[in-house]
């Protein structure tokens, strides 16, 4: 089967924790060993979230700004976009080599995702980027730099606009390394937001949802299978509540009822529910430690038009 990855961003760098080369380095080691099942068996299509990693990159911009005791543009984000795609494109390859046979190829594509000028996106910020915060430490940070703050479960982060992906400018070469049995690492946070402006293609200070773009992917590859991986084993309803229930299978349009929230689990929901509605193949939401289960179709939340309604654990 060919199976796209999407990887969570906070599979790579873990909630709370100190955002170290060490501790990144540690996270996408435990990913590698779990993907590797997968890429031994299956051709492996892999993207992943970067919104820690570019909220870092954009603190180190405003550190050195300090430094120097004078104004520095701060480098946008498509640019720490770009950044990332590579330093976690360079991790995955060389964890997942470590896992791998050596004559299995690996390349990580710096991909540039289009979105629209007109997203309505811009005027409502809703993706989180970097470090969470106290709420104390998020409102003066917000208040310092001019940044939109959100609570993220029981601390606070930045958010920033998250317009649609329409089109991933380089799927011909990462078609090419897929019909060579290459592992490609592509559209690494969403890849790096661009838009035409006077015929040009410049780049955007946006982050685009992952999972929105790699369904996308998904879809221009022909995947047999994608899969969301992320830090819950399945998709719940009334999540935290004691009557929360883990759903098994579920028609796209009934998860679209459902309501989920647009910075947390809304975003997977939707990706897996276009996939399925737009290909009639299963998309799976589900923990990365369960990824030989899932794409065996045994673990997870199934998003598929096969069945008619909703399916409880």
């Amino acid at each position: 089967m060919r199976v796209v990855v999407a990887l969570g961003g906070n599979a790579l760098q873990r909630r709370g924790e100190v955002m170290t080369a060490d501790n990144q380095r540690n996270n996408v080691r435990i990913a590698a060993r779990q993907l590797a099942v997968v890429a031994g068996e299956h051709e492996l299509l892999l993207a992943h979230g970067n919104g820690p990693q570019v909220g870092l990159l954009g603190l180190q911009n405003e550190a050195y700004a300090r430094h120097v005791d004078e104004k520095v543009t701060p480098y946008p984000l498509d640019v720490l976009g770009a950044q990332t795609e590579g330093m976690i494109g360079y991790m995955l390859e060389q964890e997942l080599g470590n896992e791998l046979p050596f004559e299995v190829p690996l390349a990580t594509i710096l991909t540039q995702t289009e979105v629209d000028p007109k997203d309505p996106a811009f005027s409502n910020p809703t993706k989180f980027v970097g470090p969470v915060y106290s709420k104390d430490q998020a409102d003066k940070l917000a208040a310092a730099n001019g940044w939109t703050v959100k609570a993220d479960g029981q601390y606070y982060r930045r958010v920033v606009p998250s317009p649609r992906p329409k089109r991933i400018f380089e799927m011909r070469p990462i078609k090419w390394l897929m019909e060579k049995g290459t592992v490609v690492i592509a559209a690494g946070g969403g890849g790096i937001p661009t838009m035409y402006q006077d015929g040009k293609l410049v780049g955007v200070e946006a982050v685009i949802d992952k999972d929105l773009a790699s369904s996308l992917l998904a879809r221009e590859v022909d995947a047999d299978y994608f899969v969301v991986a992320t830090d819950v084993n399945a998709v719940f309803i009334n999540w935290g509540k004691p009557d929360q229930k883990a759903i098994r299978m579920a028609h796209p349009d009934e998860l679209d009822k459902l309501g989920f929230a647009a910075g947390s689990m809304g975003p997977k929901v939707e990706a897996a529910a276009e996939f399925a509605r737009q290909t009639g193949k299963r998309a799976v939401i589900g923990a990365l430690e369960d990824i030989e289960k899932i794409v065996q179709g045994q673990a997870g939340t199934i998003v598929s038009t096969e069945t008619n309604g909703i399916e409880y654990y």
